[in-house]
């Protein structure tokens, strides 16, 4: 071989050898298929808020005012679409300075740099942004469930607000943009503390500020129309699995493991929400087998990407176990009108399950589990995010709450609870029969 020829093939090399083995590109080299899978899910994640939850919780509620939650939920779609861009996912995904520990910053007003060609590992930021923007929709949608026929509009979008910038981007900054809870080892593959516990906290206190509907627990108050439900829940189910499967960022092992382990962990749910309700009932409902899926679903996401098959199993089933019995508890012992159940069902799955990650991802030493890192101490960082989330949720939201029924006031008069919200706050009916 000459020597230009050697030189030629010495060149020629490294290419070959690239070609060979593309998964040794560079951490931000743009990834086709990553891209591909973060689109989809991102659309999955939207669909799971509108329509997906929008007709779950229609049909739960009493037919004056089914509109009225699907105006919540479409409404705080917008809303917080627009907050993002302002500012919000700065104060989540940006760099805080001095500050960097517990928020973000104004580095990202208006999504400044965030161009075709700017890239959040191997995907488009504008991808990445998109999808972390569905989270944030979703998040306050979900507290709709808990003031459901008693909220004034207004006060809906003042609360969604001021929630999304005060609680919802700081803690999402602590879990997943740089914070302290991301140092200490948390392990929440999607949204265990960021979206679960925090709705669930924020529920509870918002059922116990504004206090029950009229006439709960002495007027019967059942679900207007459960097929607009079933059909809600079953959007849900589907759109999940970009929730916890996109999750992983990347089309790979992590995101094919976490779809599978979320179908097991929902219908494990199922069958154990609904075996306690046919036990204790004689009959099985279909309101009984869509919230334990919910319950599955919930409380699978912040393990989803760290354990297996069989640890979702037991997941599933606990869930819908711990969250049957904790729905009838604050219903009919603690008397708490959390209309729609979001704390028992999400808060509670979301507790469960941030612990259970800690303890199954420790165990059987699964993907995820921090050099250094035992059973107890995984645990024990999972229960500080547990309870910071918590607690900073709870206050923040109590605080929030008040102001606004301090200014222009939370709840709608009796009589306008009386007459239903889509007539009172929308002047529309949802059916003209």
């Amino acid at each position: 071989m000459s020597l230009a020829a050697s030189k030629r093939y010495r060149a020629f090399l490294p290419l070959v050898l690239v070609g060979l083995f593309p998964t040794t590109g560079l951490a931000d080299e743009l990834n086709p298929a990553d891209t591909a899978w973060l689109l989809t899910s991102t659309v999955l994640v939207l669909f799971m808020t509108i329509p997906g939850l929008a007709l779950f919780y229609g049909g739960l509620v009493r037919s004056k005012n089914v509109l009225s939650v699907l105006m919540q939920c479409f409404a705080i779609t917008c809303l917080v679409s627009i907050l993002w861009l302002l500012f919000v996912y700065g104060l989540a995904f940006g760099d805080g300075g001095s500050l960097n520990r517990w928020v973000g910053g104004f580095d990202k007003v208006m999504l400044a740099g965030v161009t075709r060609d700017s890239l959040n590992g191997t995907i488009p930021e504008t991808v990445f942004s998109m999808f972390q923007l569905t989270f944030a929709i979703i998040t306050p949608a979900l507290i709709v469930g808990a003031f459901a026929e008693r909220m004034k509009f207004s006060a809906m979008l003042w609360f969604s607000a001021l929630w999304l910038i005060l609680v919802y981007a700081p803690i999402t900054h602590w879990v997943w943009g740089g914070g302290w809870l991301q140092d200490m080892g948390l392990l929440d593959f999607a949204g265990g503390t960021v979206v679960h516990v925090n709705a669930g906290a924020a529920a509870l206190v918002a059922a116990l500020v504004l206090g029950p509907r009229k006439g709960f627990g002495k007027v019967a108050m059942a679900p207007h129309n459960m097929t607009m439900t079933l059909a809600g829940a079953a959007m849900l189910w589907v759109g999940w699995f970009g929730f916890n499967a996109g999750s992983a960022l990347a089309a790979n092992g992590d995101a094919g493991m976490a779809m599978l382990v979320t179908h097991i962990s929902a219908a494990a749910g199922s069958l154990a929400w609904m075996t306690m309700e046919w036990v204790r009932h004689g009959k099985p409902s279909v309101l009984g087998i869509v919230t334990g899926m919910v319950a599955g679903l919930g409380t699978i996401t912040p393990a989803s990407g760290y354990v297996g098959p069989a640890s979702a199993l037991i997941i599933g089933l606990s869930a819908g176990v711990i969250c049957y019995t904790c729905t009838s508890f604050i219903k009919n012992t603690l008397e708490i009108d959390d209309s729609l159940d979001v704390f028992p069902v999400h808060g509670i799955g979301g507790i469960f399950g941030t612990l259970m990650a800690g303890v199954f991802v420790a165990m059987l030493g699964g993907a995820g589990l921090a050099e250094g890192m035992t059973i107890g101490s995984q645990v024990r960082v999972q229960l500080v995010g547990v309870i910071a989330t918590f607690l900073y949720c709870g206050i923040l939201s109590w605080i929030i709450l008040r102001l606004i029924d301090a200014t222009i006031g939370l709840r709608v008069t009796g009589e306008q609870e009386t007459e239903g919200l889509d007539i009172v706050l929308h002047d529309e009916v949802g059916y003209n029969l």
